[in-house]
């Protein structure tokens, strides 16, 4: 009978009527984002990484000018997702993402594999976040000529002496407590950090143009067109911010409005700043003049601008602070969502009797990603990244369609246009990209799957909320 029982809990799926209905008492998030507040967390995901690191490191290694390609090839893949999730999200206005849509849509085990995939991709991220805020950090530390102890610059491997990168591991500690004042506050701090940002980002783009050398173009594919197509592949990285910003729709105060109109204006926003600062940096610099970890630095200082360069770097490391909020947030309201449905403990899922946020979860993310980051060196914790999120799109883009054949009439407050032609790109895209990951990430993913299975069928199909109904 146990064997039966799990047997039917791989295929039930989880009511869209009644899942913004709370599994567990003072387990419910406190709704209280506007529109724009939504908005900046998501292009506070997005935003960051991309423009302060993974720009540079493509257009001198990967793809030259032609990293502006990189980055239209992998938004417009990611614009598909986008849409697809636009529409989950005005539907099935609570916590979890793409994890609560492919339980919903496809079944409770497709619904564990995506959230017990998100939640390493998500912590990884914020892992990767840090160590590359690290980098700026390091730069500005030069700047001044300071020489701090080698043991606390960087993880072990990455340096003579290097023992832990303290500055990436504080990082973490100190997104998981702004998470944990509350989202309103927490909110309020990433909506202001956000504004900075995109000032910082526009000031590289205003002045920068003034010291563009068009001959700096020539080559615009110096590693051919497949280099460019392999740049998509790794900036990919810098233009999926939007689904983990979805994880709030529960805190959101007009979900099924406001949620697909932020989706679609974050990954906007962020496309067309990102386009434009790519063509200033390829501009100012030869790309093989490009350094890798702080170009825009790096190119301001050798164009004499030493102090543009300086604010720039500052600007860094608090513009990305914005990312590892909106994938810490991502990590703890999926984590959250699956101890409220009983996959998971529901000791998990007791939030704070005044602030109404899951604190226990925050500070376990907060220490795990801690970890990553002190110890692991950033090429092995990037290696943790990428593959969940793209078969999250995946399961996303897929299960947007089988909806639409399944429930036809169910009410929309946005509906994915060119239906199924947009989510199968999706799809495709988001597989072609999976096939440009090295073995090791694979190997890594499949560990974590085979631990998640036997969390599932050991624990969560038989505790599961489904279960007991």
């Amino acid at each position: 009978m146990g064997g039966l029982g799990a047997g039917r809990g791989v295929l039930r799926r989880k009511p869209i009527g009644h899942i913004d209905e709370p599994g567990a008492q003072g387990a419910r998030l406190e709704r209280s984002l506007g529109l724009w507040q939504l908005t900046a967390i998501g292009v506070g995901g997005i935003i960051g990484a991309g423009i302060f690191a993974l720009a540079g490191a493509v257009a001198s290694g990967t793809a030259g000018p032609a990293v502006v390609v990189s980055f239209l090839i992998a938004g417009g893949a990611s614009a598909a997702a986008a849409l697809s999730y636009a529409e989950f999200a005005g539907m099935i206005p609570t916590a979890g993402s793409a994890y609560t849509y492919g339980y919903a849509v496809l079944g409770e085990l497709a619904g564990w594999f995506i959230g017990w995939d998100l939640l390493l991709e998500y912590t990884a991220i914020v892992a990767v976040v840090a160590i590359g805020v690290s980098g700026y950090f390091g730069f500005l530390v030069g700047e001044t000529e300071a020489n701090p102890p080698a043991w606390m610059m960087g993880a072990p491997g990455t340096g003579a002496g290097h023992r832990v990168d303290l500055f990436a591991a504080l990082l973490c500690l100190l997104i998981a407590y702004l998470l944990n004042l509350g989202i309103k506050s927490a909110a309020r701090f990433e909506t202001t950090v956000v504004g900075l940002k995109v000032l910082v980002v526009l000031l590289v783009i205003g002045i920068g143009v003034f010291h563009i050398d068009t001959a700096n173009y020539r080559p615009f594919f110096p590693y051919g067109v497949g280099g460019a197509f392999t740049g998509a592949a790794t900036v990919f990285f810098a233009v999926f911010g939007y689904d983990a910003m979805s994880t709030a729709a529960e805190e959101s105060k007009d979900a099924q409005r406001h949620m697909p109109k932020a989706i679609v204006y974050s990954l906007a926003v962020s496309m067309v700043l990102y386009v434009a600062a790519c063509l200033v940096l390829t501009g100012m610099q030869n790309y093989q003049d490009i350094d890798p970890k702080s170009g825009f630095s790096t190119a301001f200082k050798a164009a004499g601008l030493s102090g543009i360069a300086d604010v720039i770097a500052a600007g860094a490391i608090i513009g990305i602070l914005t990312v590892m909020f909106t994938f810490m947030l991502g990590v703890t309201r999926v984590w959250f969502a699956m101890s409220r449905d009983g996959l998971l403990p529901k000791w998990f899922a007791r939030t704070h009797p005044t602030r109404h946020v899951p604190t226990r979860i925050t500070w376990i993310a907060g220490g795990a990603s801690a970890a990553i980051a002190g110890f692991l060196p950033i090429a092995e914790a990037a290696e943790l990244t990428n593959i969940g999120i793209l078969l999250a799109f995946v399961v996303v883009c897929v299960a947007v369609v089988v909806l639409h054949y399944r429930q036809p009439d169910l009410p929309r407050s946005f509906r994915t246009p060119g239906m199924p032609l947009v989510p199968a790109i999706g799809v495709v895209f988001s597989l072609w990209l999976i096939t440009f990951l090295q073995w090791q990430t694979w190997v890594r993913f499949a560990v974590w799957f085979v631990i998640g299975l036997g969390v599932y069928f050991g624990y969560s199909c038989r505790h599961a909320e489904l279960a007991r109904r």
